[in-house]
């Protein structure tokens, strides 16, 4: 039976990226969008020898793009290093394209697990989901860092309208050292908070900001002022009556309650902090090819979705070479469904909303069905894993295109993707966000349906 493409009247930007994800990116379009979908994609090579060509100029062109359009799906990319300057020989080592999406964007990441019931978790007390909220903007992915040579004083200097400011840093007296100076802004600081509490508060979970203002007392504390003046003006009493509560914690004291608790709540982190604890939990809950990110503009209608993790370069090696690879290309497919997803929502477009969720169920049904690539079946078969146990590459994804269809059509030949499977409850007693949506602007309500968990403009 042939399928009607599903007609998206606005464009998305699609950002391609590098070595194996990119390769994977090809077959997820080819294979699970172009097919179902009439879309216009404005597309930016974001690939680094095209960053390297362009002076990076690409990457700020997409980010605006953006900005236009609403709705980004991006490929994983290379941040280089030394060693890649060398390998691509370019002529600079290029900034993080993904920090200077964020800058310019100016919002929270948010980032959840990717539940399948048959693979385990390397913590298994994480009964229920943790969504982590890493603020994108400023601090170490904007900073000033220099290599100091030979003695001397370093100084901070603040040139404001009416006064200057200068503050000692520190006496090199000896053969020099290294140095850093980093910013961020209260604009930046109150949406960040703002995003959290309104994620937490639509969730019905709790809110944890952690971060180090015992040691930087001013520039951790300042976050942690701003976290408290939001909560007292605007959300205190909204907490109170979903029966839920905010609270800061210390960095170092919030691991370790994680580590110890169940779950089930929201954990909004500075910029690095962010950086390294959602890899944590994506591993704890998994994998790493198992985790959603989606960053949330302050505008409260712009995304950028992508895949958490990176570009696989040991699995590109081998595909150079002509070889077989068995690579989880479940994130990128989620960003793409997450991308779609906020498209659908801005667009009031309910034939793409219903097809994002089937997408989502036809990757997250493929792997509960038993077939999956060979990481994932390495946690459930261990090292005497055979190669009939797994599937490749391209394997995995023709299985999901070929389930996506039968969803569309109504015939799955796959066990249905039990919605009821992982239900967390929210503080009243009813269905969390994770499993009941309403869709206000496309006047649907879809049950089970995953969709962008961002800022509560977002959602809505």
């Amino acid at each position: 039976m042939a399928f009607e493409k599903i007609k998206v009247a606005n464009p998305i930007v699609e950002m391609d990226g590098d070595e194996m994800t990119r390769v994977i990116w090809k077959l997820i379009k080819d294979k699970l969008v172009l097919p179902f979908l009439d879309l216009n994609i404005k597309y930016f090579d974001l690939g680094i020898l095209n960053r390297d060509a362009t002076n990076d100029r690409v990457t700020v062109e997409s980010a605006e793009a953006t900005l236009k359009y609403n709705v980004a799906i991006k490929c994983a990319t290379i941040t280089p290093d030394e060693g890649r300057v060398k390998e691509f020989n370019l002529k600079s080592m290029w900034k993080s394209p993904n920090g200077t999406i964020r800058n310019i964007l100016n919002g929270t990441v948010f980032r959840e697990p990717i539940l399948c019931k048959n693979i385990p978790r390397l913590v298994p007390g994480w009964t229920k989901p943790i969504c982590i909220g890493r603020h994108a903007f400023g601090d170490q992915y904007r900073a000033t860092d220099a290599v100091i040579k030979g003695p001397g004083k370093l100084k901070l200097i603040f040139e404001g309208k009416e006064e200057e400011v200068q503050m000692q840093v520190f006496n090199f007296t000896g053969a020099g050292g290294v140095a850093l100076a980093m910013y961020n802004t209260d604009e930046s600081i109150r949406a960040f908070a703002d995003a959290s509490m309104a994620t937490a508060h639509l969730k019905k979970w709790p809110l944890y900001l952690s971060t180090k203002n015992t040691i930087l007392k001013k520039y951790d504390g300042r976050f942690k002022d701003i976290f408290q003046e939001e909560y007292e003006t605007r959300w205190k009493a909204k907490f109170e009556a979903a029966g839920i509560w905010y609270e800061h914690r210390l960095i170092d004291d919030m691991v370790a309650y994680a580590l110890k608790s169940e779950g089930g709540y929201v954990w909004a982190c500075k910029n690095y902090d962010g950086d390294v604890q959602s890899d944590f939990l994506a591993q704890g809950f998994g994998s790493l090819g198992l985790m959603t990110s989606v960053l949330a503009a302050p505008d409260g209608r712009t995304i950028e979705a992508e895949a958490a993790h990176g570009t696989v370069t040991r699995h590109f090696r081998v595909h150079q070479r002509g070889g077989e690879t068995s690579t989880n290309s479940i994130a990128s497919i989620f960003a793409w469904s997450r991308g779609l997803a906020q498209r659908a929502k801005l667009d009031d477009n309910a034939r793409l909303l219903d097809y994002t969720q089937k997408l989502e169920s036809a990757c997250i049904g493929t792997v509960e069905s038993g077939k999956m690539t060979k990481d994932l079946a390495l946690l459930i078969h261990g090292p005497k894993l055979a190669r009939d146990q797994y599937l490749s590459t391209e394997e995995f994804i023709d299985v999901v295109a070929e389930d996506l269809r039968a969803r569309l059509l109504g015939k799955s030949s796959l066990q249905i993707f039990e919605l009821e499977r992982f239900r967390p409850k929210a503080a009243d007693g009813g269905d969390s966000i994770m499993t009941a949506l309403p869709i206000t602007n496309a006047q649907i309500s879809i049950e089970g349906c995953r969709l962008p968990l961002a800022a509560a403009e977002i959602l809505r």
